[in-house]
């Protein structure tokens, strides 16, 4: 209903003078309430970008009109979603269940409401470009308010496209930060986050593990077979690579046919298992240019306080291109003691070799005669 029309009805209820002017300013106030608690909402979500962020924002803002422990959000099509919780211990992991039951049940219409564990829950679904979002409140059964419908729907439109924002810059961050080819994280990826890795290292004194790889005769391949044809061996490459990690470890492409991983909480012992494996993995791809194999030749070097960042991968690096030197389809391994007090020594045995033959036999050995070791895996 209008302004024009509630003032129509008004006068035309044969109030008297003074009730119906008493009628026309609680209108007015209720209407100016309303464009404030907008332009409140426009403000908190305008300089905003990011998913979490914006929900967290949406959630402070809610708090002074809402009574409310917990919103949650979750993209129906590709799954990105944030939880803002103001719980903490059991509680918080109730709401969090709770709230997680309600994102994934049956919804019938747009907004919807139920009951979960002692707790009204509110569901709201917004049309966010190419899918739908769903938006669910959660507070303490007997809070509810009057008013809580009307300031929830009012602000809907508002919430929906500043959603639609928040994806979009994610989306685009994303694609900024993983290799287009591949989908593998890209260099500059890689710098952002390597930091934090070697501080949490360090912090907690784990070891971590960085595998510097390089294909070998990659050239060749494009020269003879054609770029599509080496484009394809790359995509196979980063498929086989991304099957033999963690999802907490970070993998990189970093250059043509050059890819950086970082294990966490991994050695060179647990390293040079994983570097056998990916061996084997890459030489199954049986990608042939002439009288050559697409192979991979791999450097390790275990990550010690007082290292530079700069100073580990120049050593990691060092030591990919002596695996080059040694015939290629090989993984070095610069062996290193780590102790809980963080320090690392060099042992006497400087490097381990892992060799991928074209007989498609893994064979690992170490130089001295206590650790010789024969281990060999058919394809």
């Amino acid at each position: 209903m209008d302004e024009c029309s509630v003032l129509t009805d008004l006068r035309a209820g044969g109030l008297p003078l003074e009730e119906q002017l008493l009628s026309e300013l609680s209108h007015y106030r209720q209407k100016s309430q309303r464009l404030e608690r907008l332009n409140c909402l426009h403000a908190a979500l305008a300089g905003v970008t990011g998913l979490a962020t914006m929900i967290d924002a949406l959630s402070l803002w809610l708090s002074n009109h809402v009574v409310h422990d917990l919103l949650a959000f979750q993209h129906e099509h590709n799954g990105r979603k944030h939880y803002c919780c103001s719980a903490h211990g059991p509680q918080r992991r109730l709401l969090l269940s709770a709230a997680a039951r309600g994102l994934h049940r049956h919804w019938e219409g747009q907004r919807v409401t139920w009951r979960e564990d002692g707790y009204c829950a509110s569901g709201w679904r917004f049309g966010l470009g190419g899918g739908w979002g769903r938006l669910v409140l959660l507070r303490p059964e007997g809070w509810a308010e009057d008013f809580e419908p009307e300031v929830l729907n009012e602000a809907a439109p508002v919430i929906a496209e500043s959603l639609q924002r928040a994806l979009e810059y994610e989306e685009l961050l994303h694609q900024s930060r993983r290799d287009a080819l591949t989908g593998l994280e890209n260099r500059r990826a890689f710098e952002e986050r390597i930091d934090s890795l070697v501080e949490q290292a360090r912090r907690h004194q784990h070891p971590l593990t960085l595998v510097a790889m390089d294909l070998d005769h990659f050239k060749k391949v494009n020269d003879l077979l054609g770029h599509a044809a080496g484009d394809e061996a790359l995509r196979q490459v980063a498929t086989v690579l991304k099957r033999q990690v963690r999802g907490c470890d970070l993998l990189a492409r970093t250059g043509g046919d050059e890819f950086l991983l970082v294990l966490m909480e991994t050695d060179l012992l647990a390293a040079q298992h994983l570097a056998s494996r990916i061996l084997r993995a890459v030489a199954s791809l049986n990608i042939c240019a002439g009288s050559v194999h697409l192979g991979l030749s791999i450097g390790l070097c275990q990550w010690s306080p007082g290292l530079s960042r700069a100073a580990w991968l120049e050593r990691a690096d060092e030591i990919l291109y002596q695996a080059k030197a040694a015939g290629r389809g090989c993984a070095l391994a610069e062996t290193r003691s780590w102790t809980p007090e963080g320090s690392s020594q060099e042992t006497t045995v400087p490097r381990q070799k892992v060799a991928e033959r074209n007989q498609h036999v893994v064979r690992q050995g170490l130089n001295t005669p206590r650790h010789r070791m024969a281990a060999c895996a058919g394809l």
